[in-house]
């Protein structure tokens, strides 16, 4: 299959024509249209800094539906043990630039780059783009971000500073979006650690019906910290 260089014009190929890898297009911009376009199509952005802009369809998926979720015993006891506590939206500027700079097993460099910085900072601040935020008094030692369209999350990355941050964080997302009817935790590539929490892969069909089903819902545009806070609190 050949890759699609893009232009200007805010237009993708059919996901369907990716590369057996998952490579779709090539170029473009991080504009918030082209984003939530891509986005909306099952396409996410992920290259490195100094690269054109590589967009991306992979096939099998990893997925989990939110009411799905069940975490393992261990991260139960973390969780009874009441060392954490929990926000959204509060810190997403610090959230995915921890995510950008923690260093990950056979990744020389980042793949969360200044554009990609910059580009999901406007997508928070037009309530789009959501963090959640695992803190230790007041030290953040844990979070993800990601990206909410209709009743789907796109989850883009996590961090952790202490054992089970990151998965607490996961626990809480799922919970909560479950609790708010969302259908759809896009996962995008598979990873251990994503299986570890109950996440699996589907055909690309599955994935295509399951995101087009969700996208018919309203989105929960944000910011999510009072709507979070509620949602505990009942």
């Amino acid at each position: 299959m050949p890759v699609y260089q893009l232009n200007n014009e805010i237009v993708f190929p059919p996901p369907h024509l990716a590369e057996e890898e998952g490579l779709l297009a090539v170029g473009g911009d991080l504009s918030i249209d082209r984003l939530l376009l891509a986005y909306s199509m099952g396409i996410f952005p992920w290259y490195d800094e100094g690269d054109p802009i590589l967009w991306w369809s992979p096939a099998p998926r990893m997925i989990i539906r939110p009411e799905e979720f069940a975490p393992s015993k261990s991260l139960q006891r973390s969780l009874k043990k009441g060392l954490f506590h929990f926000s959204m939206d509060t810190a997403f500027e610090e959230v995915i630039h921890r995510c950008a700079k923690i260093p990950r097993t056979g990744q020389e460099n980042t793949w969360i780059t200044t554009d990609m910085i910059d580009a999901y900072i406007a997508l928070h601040h037009a309530g789009y783009a959501h963090s959640v935020e695992t803190w230790v008094g007041d030290k953040l030692v844990g979070g993800l971000y990601g990206l909410s369209l209709g009743s789907c999350f796109f989850g883009e990355s996590m961090f952790s500073l202490q054992t089970d941050a990151s998965k607490a964080a996961f626990s809480i997302l799922a919970r909560t979006l479950a609790s708010w009817d969302f259908t759809l935790i896009d996962c995008q590539l598979h990873n251990p650690h994503l299986e570890s929490l109950g996440a699996y892969t589907v055909p690309r069909e599955v994935f295509t019906a399951q995101l087009n089903a969700g996208l018919h819902a309203t989105t929960r545009m944000g910011p999510w910290t009072a709507m979070f806070q509620h949602t505990v609190a009942e």
